[in-house]
């Protein structure tokens, strides 16, 4: 790693009290040993030669305020374990509680401390080494015990455990009322009782536990349990209203196997022991004050039960998702393809808001494998006649795939539909087949077996069997003898057609998904259903109304040479017409491959030639001619291709690198857009844009403008900026030198085990405009949330402890950028889960700490944390859908529309915000909740600036769904994973996958995962991700 290390040299501009000068002082970046005893311990690092270059401020920056409370001393707190200086290679952590966890806040002394949550969480896993705090009296002590978890909580109550308080209510705006999916529900007046049930023997079955909690109430309900209807969720608990007769009482339970598919004759029977016993009361004092607003720690088990007791009988009646619900019967099923249909629901969940108690209902939708017989769905899945045409070794492949897992039925006997899970499929035919039927290994056919035993004869005897059971003891069945269970749920990636045809059916204009969930409320009909009676909860049917503010659009600024210097958009758009960007670059040297064999070179090249001429329009430079003629080769040539022309190029223009280069592909392309984006970025340092073979024939202005737009930004300029960022009119944003961060990860998708998430970090370059995004990417534990490499340590056997990571190292290419160190720091991040809020603002926000302390001793910019969230079901609709002043084209609610109230959390500092126009569907507002604000910012200042920010996303003229800081991380993690598996589906839907065994020893987060490739450094400072 030591040969990795720079020499940054900083300098920066400093008033003096008499005149402005530039000065420069210089002092090492090594910490005393007594500093390190601080309250947050600064890694030590040995004394060497290299120097750095600083800027010693002389007005010192206003102590960091959180909503009020006084400001720490510094250096801040750190939860990071003193006992291991050394390392900062941090935890997989995988909590998937969905408890809310929280964060810590100043205590009012102004002695900091981050106090862990009074509510009970899920500790992290044995080998999850993540840090926590353990409360002692006020004060906060870092413990690592084993690499566990170790929560401190007081009496299970604190009032110092929540994040950033809500600061007041915005008012910038229009005002306005709008409905939300959202649905009062009372509170309970008795106390819940909490009960644990054992089952003896265990079952995996959730179904199967069910049916025996159920036979139980059915027996026991008016005698032993005290006439009480508990509600079950499904493993250990049950839950009731009011107390049962017993402490700890164990019953007997008889139940038929459900998988036994006995109709008309002897079922098999088993018996069980259900040991039930007391454990708590939840109360429902506490949950009232809460949601009032009068405590700020919810009690979560509480929410957690009246969740479980309203899910009850819907659990019953219909196929239960995670929080949704499905049915073939809520509307006919829609065919997907290859054996798929996509079957509708809806999604139900309990949460507290300041208007109360509400209850979340949404429409939704997800693939589910058709109930076919198995014959009929091998052949939707290989798209071709199985009975007459033999199978080749790549449909058996196929079929594998496709089967293994799926519940089966038998159909061959008359009174028995004894379901299987499908193991595998036999290598041989059926008409093959022997086994051996008794001790003496005497084999006989399956076909003999069948006709024998059942008196079937199977016809298709070319076709493989299905293997059910397990390796040592496997049964065969005949595919016709088959068929698919109901009701299974297909969890594997879907392809391209398939999502389209799912996209078809979920997508639905605001006023119809409207009128589907009230139907779904008086569908459900709480006001009947016995589990809601039994414990005193009354659901509305009527949306909630709310008020909201629609937020004004911002002016932005435009180059002063074109017609139109300024812009203020309209409904949520804008074009380019009579507009230059603002920065627009030049494209000297370039060069175009071609991997499209339908796209001829004087096609090419036209397409080319309005391309440039849409950059010169748009106000770039852009050379009319390429370094070299077009180059056309075939797609599994890239990598030959794209070192020729960077080679013929390079000797061309006797050295000078490409500036940039075109990539014309097939519009079905698999793996060829992902290779050849590893292969610019990472090996040959080239900044590359690919378009689809479709577009260069039908040549659209509208392409093409946008096309340059995302040029422009990939060679460093900027398409355009705030109106307000340039007058310095932005609050917290303007009056001191800001940096703007946007992180998130994702993970690899479901059924791949082995492949690493991938974490994405931008930060605005430069300020005040705060519009160019440089990033960084890294590999980390698979399904691992939190950060790894935000900050870490190393031993250099030269230089001792060195400090690095991606905050470190985009904090010092902003100071390169703007000759300025941040003196605030604004962090937007993506994909967080209520469950891991306080665990990711934990270890983040540390994280970033040491890395601002790393570089210069008590360097601690204020920080404000704020977490985006897209994947909540909460939407908004236009209080009268006939009110075209009140909605935009799609008949969606106006962009810039901002809900803080309401619906909204009883305490934190959280708000809904659609900033974009819809095009098709109904919009999903992003969520955003300020986790962490030492910037004190007002709802109005918060709210205004993520709005405004919107409106600066690079590749369009529209304003975004999502803060673009947070977007741009989401598109660099998104590119990395091509560097990784350069074949998955990439951004126009082609298909390809390349399952990459990517666990190895490595340094990547300490878990051992092989890092990806790096970047170029020319890569990285531009957005090469747009």
């Amino acid at each position: 790693m030591g040969s990795c290390l720079k020499t940054y040299t900083y300098i920066g501009l400093n008033k003096d009290k008499k005149r402005d000068q530039f000065f420069v002082s210089l002092i090492p970046f090594v910490v005393k040993p007594e500093e390190e005893k601080e309250r947050m311990p600064i890694r030590p690092m040995k004394e060497t030669s290299e120097t750095h270059l600083l800027i010693k401020p002389t007005k010192h920056l206003p102590k960091p305020v959180q909503n009020g409370k006084l400001p720490p001393p510094p250096p801040p707190p750190t939860v990071a374990a003193a006992a291991a200086p050394q390392s900062q290679a941090s935890p997989p952590s995988r909590n998937r509680s969905r408890r809310r966890n929280r964060g810590g806040r100043k205590s009012d002394q102004g002695d900091v401390c981050m106090r862990p949550s009074s509510r009970p969480r899920k500790p992290p896993p044995q080998n999850s080494p993540v840090v926590a705090a353990a409360v002692s009296g006020t004060e906060i002590v870092a413990v690592n015990n084993h690499h566990q978890m170790q929560m401190g909580f007081r009496g299970g109550s604190s009032k110092n455990s929540n994040f950033a308080p809500r600061p007041g209510f915005g008012q910038l705006g229009t005002k306005c009322i709008v409905k939300a999916n959202h649905f009062l529900a009372d509170l309970p007046t008795k106390d819940l009782n909490h009960y644990d049930v054992t089952i003896t023997p265990e079952v995996s079955s959730k179904s199967v536990n069910r049916a025996i909690i159920a036979e139980l109430v059915r027996l026991y309900k008016e005698s032993d349990l005290g006439s009480r209807l508990p509600a079950y969720d499904g493993r250990k608990s049950i839950y009731t209203a009011g107390e049962l007769p017993f402490t700890w009482k164990e019953f007997t339970v008889k139940i038929f196997d459900e998988d036994d598919g006995v109709i008309n004759g002897p079922r098999r029977e088993r018996s069980y022991k259900v040991a039930i016993k007391f454990v708590a009361r939840a109360n429902m004092h506490h949950l009232g004050e809460f949601l009032a607003g009068k405590r700020a720690d919810g009690p979560q088990e509480a929410l957690q039960i009246l969740d479980i007791v309203l899910r009850e009988l819907s659990v019953k009646r219909f196929c239960p998702v995670g929080r949704s619900f499905f049915s073939p019967d809520i509307r006919t099923p829609q065919r997907l393809g290859e054996g798929l249909q996509s079957w509708c629901g809806f999604y139900q969940s309990i949460r507290p808001t300041q208007m109360g108690l509400s209850l979340n209902i949404d429409m939704a939708s997800a693939a589910f494998i058709e109930p076919l017989p198995v014959i009929e769905f091998v052949a939707q899945l290989l798209g071709k006649d199985v009975l007459s045409k033999p199978l080749s070794d790549s449909d058996r492949i196929k079929i594998k795939k496709g089967l293994r897992g799926v519940k089966v039925e038998v159909t061959h006997r008359a009174n028995v539909r004894r379901k299987y899970r499908v193991a595998g499929l036999t290598t041989q035919p059926t008409r093959e087949l022997m086994f051996p039927v008794d001790e003496n290994a005497t084999m006989k056919s399956v076909i003999e077996y069948f006709q024998e035993m059942y008196g079937f004869t199977i016809q298709h005897t070319h076709l493989p069997c299905l293997q059910v059971g397990n390796q040592k003891k496997a049964s065969y069945l005949p595919m016709e003898a088959c068929k698919i269970v109901e009701g299974q749920r297909y969890t594997k990636r879907l392809n391209e057609k398939q999502i389209t045809a799912l996209l078809k059916v979920t997508c639905q204009r605001p006023r119809d998904r409207e009128n589907d969930i009230l139907k779904t409320v008086q569908h459900n009909a709480y006001d009947q259903d016995p589990y809601a009676k039994e414990f005193g909860m009354n659901i509305s049917e009527k949306l909630a109304s709310v008020e909201a503010r629609i937020l004004p659009a911002p002016w932005l600024k435009y180059h002063e040479n074109g017609k139109e210097k300024d812009c203020l958009p309209q409904v949520g758009q804008w074009n380019m017409m009579n507009k230059k960007m603002i920065n627009g670059m030049t494209v000297s040297r370039w060069a175009c491959v071609n991997f499209s064999r339908s796209v001829q070179e004087n096609v090419a090249r036209g397409f080319c030639n309005e391309l440039g001429q849409m950059c010169e329009v748009s106000g770039m430079e852009f050379n009319p001619e390429p370094v070299i003629p077009i180059y056309s080769a075939r797609p599994d040539q890239v990598e030959k291709a794209l070192k020729h022309v960077y080679h013929t190029a390079m000797n061309k223009t006797k050295g000078k690198e490409l500036e940039l280069l075109l990539a014309i592909l097939p519009d079905n392309n698999g793996s060829l857009y992902g290779d050849l984006k590893r292969i610019c970025e990472t090996e040959l340092g080239l900044i590359s844009q690919c378009c689809l073979t479709k577009h260069v024939f039908k040549i659209s202005k509208q392409y093409l403008a946008n096309v340059s737009l995302k040029i422009n930004v990939k060679m460093g300029g900027r398409n355009t900026v705030l109106l307000d960022a340039i007058s310095c009119r932005i609050p917290l944003v303007s009056d001191i030198p800001t940096i703007i961060f946007g992180a998130d990860v994702t993970h690899p998708e479901n059924g791949e085990e082995s492949s690493p998430s991938i974490a994405a970090v931008v930060a605005s370059q430069d300020w005040p405009e705060v519009t160019k995004y440089a990033g960084l990417v890294c590999a980390q534990a698979h399904r691992q949330e939190l950060i790894q490499d935000l900050y870490k340590t190393w031993q250099d056997p030269v230089r001792g402890t060195v400090s690095g990571g991606m905050i470190r190292d985009l904090l010092i290419s902003f100071r390169k950028a703007t000759g300025q160190k941040p003196l605030r720091i604004i962090f937007y991040r993506d994909g967080v889960s209520e469950g891991q809020f306080y665990q990711v603002l934990l270890y983040e926000l540390d994280a970033i700490r040491k890395a601002c302390a790393s570089l210069e001793p008590n360097y601690q910019p204020p920080v404000t944390f704020i977490v985006v969230q897209k994947r909540h079901h909460t939407r908004l609709f236009a209080n009268n859908h006939r009110d075209k002043n009140s909605t935009d084209r799609s008949g969606n609610i106006l962009p810039g529309t901002v809900v803080d109230t309401k619906i909204c959390h009883p305490t934190e500092f959280d708000f809904y915000l659609c900033s974009h126009a819809g095009i098709q569907g109904t919009s999903r507002p992003a969520h955003y909740h300020v986790l962490w604000d030492e910037n004190n910012f007002t709802a109005d200042g918060i709210q205004s600036l993520t709005n405004n920010l919107c409106y600066t996303y690079a590749r369009c003229t529209r304003s975004v769904s999502v803060v673009p800081p947070a977007y741009y991380a989401h598109l660099a993690a998104f590119r990395a994973r091509f560097y990784m598996e350069p074949d998955v589906m990439q951004d126009n839907g082609s298909p390809g996958k390349k399952s990459t065994k990517t666990t190895s020893v490595g340094d990547s987060g300490g878990v051992g995962v092989k890092p990806l490739p790096a970047l170029k450094e020319n890569v990285k400072r531009v957005m090469f991700y747009c």
